[in-house]
């Protein structure tokens, strides 16, 4: 029975996620979303508004440092749990 519920699930889950496929938009179509104009902002001002040399470093470090900092800050947390709990302990 157990068995049978899981596939049910699992082609339930099959099937929601390639309704979600269905709905992406066309790839190189000119109207997508990542076309926007924030996209296009980034790309004509990145240079000029962060002082960086290349437009990646400056949209990652200046547009999105915020961003940037958390996911180092997780990062960090979860190297810093994996070494506790890989810690051996000292027996006195």
């Amino acid at each position: 029975m157990k068995k049978v519920i899981a596939v049910i699930v699992t082609l339930g889950i099959t099937f929601i996620l390639l309704l979600g496929v269905a709905e992406l938009p066309t790839f190189g179509k000119e109207d997508t979303p990542t076309h926007n104009e924030v996209s296009k902002y980034y790309i004509e001002n990145a240079v000029k508004d962060t002082g960086a040399t290349n437009i990646i470093t400056g949209v990652i470090l200046d547009y999105r440092a915020f961003d940037t900092f958390i996911e180092s800050s997780v990062l960090f947390t979860s190297a810093v749990v994996v070494l506790i709990v890989f810690k051996k302990e000292v027996k006195e």
